[in-house]
């Protein structure tokens, strides 16, 4: 095992470009008390200029809230692709490790032919420590994540929980509760289980579902869960503010609980829906989207500033669809005013989503009508016939959805032939995408970043002393090497897998997924969650645990 060790930590310093096992950043970097990392998910940097033109048009506004704090560039690739599954590209910021398709903060498989970095086969689905759960462990400081999605949808996993698949909600959700997050603001309270509320109640946790009169007058000191849905939240343009709050509104009311905390806090938000839009090739969904997250960025930079002892992290995870304006049907494209790029899509007032809800409940004769109200777009009839003919189903995989003949996609096909933005496919894309950064002392990440190095700069805002790497093999241990020596079972149903472990009169039970383990029937706290893998039927926990039953 010692040889095991001492191969993984050379292989983790060539992963990360280093030659300290302190993994720093290239520069150095002032530690901060407040941490906050900002994810427009799926945002491809042509969206900056089209969202600045549409402000600009609509409103009068040249700038967007996070153009002061530009500063570089980002490439993002999974362990073996360029063009990266948020699940991985999130997972390599939090963890330092870019891992593969569907992979949430664990170590990828080997794939021989197309690794971009060294892999160590021996280190095959191993839990990796994140950035979120190192603030915890080493400066005990609060944390908590807002998202427009679900709440363990890939990019707030990939923050406080680990498994190799980033459906597995069953999974992922349990630890995101487990790991005593202080802030949980957002959508998915379809995955919260009675287990879930029953332990939000044993640690004093508030939880509120749909309920927003709730989350807007909580000012407690408690730690607090406000999902508003089942599970995305609506899009900002499609949003009714009397059931859902914007994204800027659950940042600042998250910002308003963590600066309570004296220890500090690490904070992630994301725009989680600017890629859904993007997957369904919606110009309008993209652009309000973006622009409703960056509305969440000026809350983050005002508190920020006025706080003296915060750090603001804005990037995206990767691009999606090559979305862009000034199509090939543009003719004179340089003699060409805003009108012509933006007059079409500002009279858009509804997704292609919050439009197929609408004709979905409407009278095939009234479908004309309805589209011009919301669109101002007069229906041709071939236009017609390809709405009656679309198949109104829930596409099971939403990254599909420009790519299906659904009502969605009809739609967005419609609304963006009448304007000039196009858009390469509605799959993601591969180019490196936008960082911005606020630091108190101005020791902000410039130029080229790789994913790797993100996560570096991150580990140095928080002054961390151990790695990623050290914490890690502390806390998520096999059990084998745990337990070695001693008599344990695994019960591997999928349903509840657990961990019992027997010397003597004492047996100690472990499930997986949580922070609680039993020693002799009564609950302890275990200190971090556990991870359980099928794959190798093992189970990852911390070192020190073996000492309960010494």
């Amino acid at each position: 095992m010692k040889k095991q060790y001492l191969y993984f930590i050379l292989l983790f310093l060539v992963i990360c470009g280093g030659s300290s096992a302190q993994q720093r950043y290239k520069r150095p970097v002032r530690p901060v008390k407040n941490v906050i990392l900002m994810i427009p998910d799926g945002t491809s940097t042509s969206v900056l200029s089209i969202a600045r033109w549409y402000q600009r048009y609509n409103n009068g506004a040249h700038n967007l809230n996070l153009d002061p704090y530009l500063c570089g560039l980002v490439k993002t690739y999974s362990s073996n692709s360029p063009i990266p599954d948020s699940a991985p590209a999130m997972s390599a910021y939090t963890t330092g490790v870019p891992a593969q398709k569907g992979n949430v903060a664990i170590y990828p498989l080997v794939d021989v032919k197309q690794d971009i970095d060294p892999i160590d086969p021996t280190m095959a689905y191993q839990p990796l420590v994140t950035v979120l759960e190192a603030a915890k462990f080493e400066k005990n400081k609060a944390t908590g994540v807002v998202v427009t999605t679900d709440f363990c949808h890939a990019t707030p996993a990939a923050c406080a929980s680990h498994y190799y698949n980033r459906g597995a909600y069953e999974y992922l959700g349990p630890q995101m509760a487990y790991n005593n997050l202080d802030v949980v603001f957002g959508g998915g309270y379809s995955a919260v289980t009675d287990d879930m509320k029953q332990y939000f109640k044993q640690t004093n946790t508030k939880y509120f579902q749909e309920d927003l009169d709730a989350f807007r007058n909580f000012s407690g000191n408690e730690k607090v869960w406000s999902l508003f849905s089942s599970r995305n939240i609506a899009y900002d343009i499609d949003r009714n503010d009397a059931a859902e709050p914007s994204l800027a509104e659950m940042t600042k009311k998250a910002l308003e609980r963590l600066d309570k905390e004296d220890r500090g806090f690490f904070l992630m938000v994301e725009g989680s829906r600017v890629d859904m839009a993007a997957h369904a090739t919606d110009p309008v969904g993209i652009i309000t989207e973006f622009i409703a997250f960056d509305k969440a960025v000026g809350e983050a930079i005002d508190y920020a500033k006025k706080n003296g002892e915060t750090a603001v992290v804005i990037l995206p995870d990767h691009g999606n669809s090559g979305f862009n304006f000034g199509d090939k049907t543009l003719k004179a494209y340089s003699e060409r005013g805003l009108d012509d790029s933006f007059a079409s899509v500002s009279k858009y007032k509804r997704t292609s989503k919050g439009l197929e809800d609408i004709l979905l409940t409407t009278k095939p004769e009234d479908i004309k009508s309805v589209f011009k109200e919301y669109t101002d777009i007069d229906l041709s009839e071939d236009e017609i016939d390809l709405l009656m003919s679309s198949k109104n189903y829930k596409v099971a995989d939403y990254t599909q959805v420009g790519n299906t003949a659904n009502m969605v996609s009809s739609i967005a096909k419609i609304m963006t032939s009448h304007t000039h933005f196009a858009f390469i496919s509605g799959n993601h894309t591969g180019e490196d995408v936008f960082l911005a950064a606020y630091h108190p002392q101005g020791d902000i990440p410039v130029g080229l970043n790789t994913n790797i190095e993100v996560n570096q700069y991150l580990c140095d805002l928080l002054g961390l002393q151990h790695t990623l790497l050290e914490h890690t093999q502390k806390v998520f241990v096999k059990h084998s090497d745990v337990f070695k020596g001693y008599q344990y079972t695994i019960d591997n149903n999928p349903k509840n897998p657990t961990l019992t472990v027997k010397k003597g009169k004492s047996t100690l039970v472990i499930p997986a997924f949580k922070s609680v383990g039993y020693l002799n029937d009564e609950p302890f706290n275990i200190g971090s969650v556990t991870v359980y893998i099928d794959k190798n039927n093992t189970f990852y926990l911390p070192a020190n645990i073996v000492d309960k039953i010494q």
